[in-house]
Order: structure tokens, then sequence, then C-alpha cells
């Protein structure tokens, strides 16, 4: 079952030729989540083929310009180009207040329902679930409001042995259920196990998108044993005052985070643009956590 991650935007707050603000594209199972919308994400939408109709829900983390901007353009691009369908919205209080005023002056009825869900900085919250997936938020220490997102997938099935059902003449009817751990029982009382037909279902995924925050141990709770986390690494180390005072994270304090949480993958990004070669922000979080990536636009990652 698919699921990956598409980086749109991986700048911090002042974008370069060559990166965008915040962005990115969940894919679990076709289903599409986007998560934040600095400006420009339409255009990035377009150029690496997502269909902005294709996406029901919208996460935004707060209310900083690189994380949002972008949103009323795509949402009335959406309109512009027949939406029908319902979007959902999640994001922090006064986001909603934000959209109203600028659909009002600009006079645009929208023609889908936007529905709006006021998330939490304070506590952390359930905000979505489905048989497949479930999204909760945690808060974040940011000079404003913001919350991460954590997505995780939910129960996966085991894996059937084909040749031994077939030997055993278990009817095609019942491989669900065993894949499901449900014993199969034939009409004369014989009973299959599922665990002598199937093999144990491989652990279930996690994705988890910290970004801007400064290092506490508050959100590490929320985030312990994810098999990716996305984290915000704005700063070399070299500049850890200047990532307190502006409440960010230096890569190599991203790298701890990981490997205190035991993390199997870490993706960096939020790059400050005073960064033109990002390989120094790879090789600090590497020195603590070998298993790190450089975010890059338009690539995909798998969970």
């Amino acid at each position: 079952m698919r699921f990956e991650v598409l980086i749109l935007g991986n700048s911090s707050a002042t974008p370069m030729y060559d990166r965008h603000p915040t962005s990115q594209v969940i894919n679990f199972n076709e289903q599409l989540f986007l998560v934040d919308c600095g400006e420009g994400t339409q255009m990035q939408l377009t150029r690496y083929g997502i269909k902005s109709n294709k996406i029901n829900h919208i996460f935004i983390s707060h209310l900083h310009g690189d994380h949002y901007l972008g949103l009323v353009g795509l949402l009335s691009s959406m309109h512009l180009i027949g939406r029908k369908s319902d979007l959902h919205l999640y994001g922090p209080k006064g986001l909603d207040e934000i959209l109203a005023v600028q659909f009002k002056y600009s006079e645009t009825i929208l023609r889908y329902d936007l529905i709006f869900h006021e998330t939490s900085a304070e506590e952390p919250q359930v905000i979505f679930e489905n048989r497949s997936i479930k999204v909760s938020t945690f808060p974040l220490t940011h000079r404003i409001a913001c919350t991460g997102f954590r997505f995780d997938e939910g129960p996966r099935s085991r894996h059937l042995l084909v040749e031994e059902i077939e030997k055993a003449k278990i009817p095609v009817a019942y491989y669900q259920l065993l894949k499901n751990g449900v014993d199969y029982v034939r009409e004369d009382g014989q009973v299959f196990k599922a665990d002598a037909f199937t093999l144990p279902a491989p652990l279930s995924r996690s994705y988890v998108y910290c970004s801007d925050t400064v290092r506490t141990a508050n959100y590490l709770p929320y985030i312990q044993h994810a098999t990716l986390i996305y984290h915000e690494s704005t700063f070399l180390h070299e500049m850890v005052d200047r990532a307190k005072e502006t409440f960010h994270t230096t890569a190599l304090e991203a790298g701890e985070i990981a490997k205190e949480v035991h993390a199997s993958k870490l993706l960096l990004g939020h790059y400050s643009a005073r960064y033109k070669d990002l390989q120094p922000l790879l090789v600090e979080a590497q020195s603590i956590f070998p298993d790190t990536m450089l975010s890059q636009e338009g690539k995909w990652f798998s969970v």
C-alpha cells in the first residue's frame, strides 16, 4: 500500500529561486493530503502532476505566511476549475476569518463547501480518522500557536500463504478473513487456524510532520517510534542561539530528536535561505542520526 510524501517546498520564510515555501503532499493509498500551503503551492502541484481536485484534506500548521499564503489562491483555483466536492481544512483559530475576508472583498462564493476544523495548539487531538489512517495534532513551541501532524496507518493485513491455502482447499471467499486473523471453520467442524495459513502483518507505518519549533521535550511523547519524521532544520548548530531566538531548530538538534524518539528515518527541511549548499546540514544531522535525508522539491519519499 502506497504511503509517500512529495515535497513541494522546503524553504523557510524567504523563498529562493530554486526553493519554495513549505508545502507537501502525502499520498496514502491514493488518498491525497496537503500539509501547509506556502506561496506558490498551486504552481508546484501543477509542476509535479498533482491534481488539486483530488485533495480533500488540507492541514495548516500555523499562521506565518510561508506556511499558508498560497492557500487562498489554491482554494480560488479549485473554485474556478469547477470543484463540487467538500474540502476539509484543518488549522489554527483565525484562519477561517482570514479566508472569509479575502473571499468577501473579492466577491467570491465558492462552488464547493469548505469545512473548517479548528486545531488546538494546547493539547493533542485526533482530527481525522477512517478505516485506514488516523491524523492527529500535537503542540509545538514557536512564536505563535503552532501544531505538528502525525499520520498513523491503520492495522495492516496478514500475508496469505497461497500454496498452503490451496492445498487445504479453503474457499477464496474466506481469504480476507484469514488476512484479518480469523480462523476458517469447515462445515464438518474442522478448524483451519489463520496463523497456519498466513504470515504476520507488517508493522503499521507512521509519518510525523514537525514544522516550526524550538527544541523542547514537550512534543517528544507524540512522535515516538515514527517511521519517518520530517523535522525543520532551519540552521546549522553554530547558529543555535539564533535558532532559539527565532524558535527554530538546528540540523544537529533534529538528528538528536530523531534518535531520542527511536524514529526509523529523518527528513530535513525548512532550510534558511542563507544556505545555498545544504550538505553541511545533512552531515551535521547524520553525525547523530545516520538515517537522515535532505528533503528535495519534486521528490517522493517513502514512509
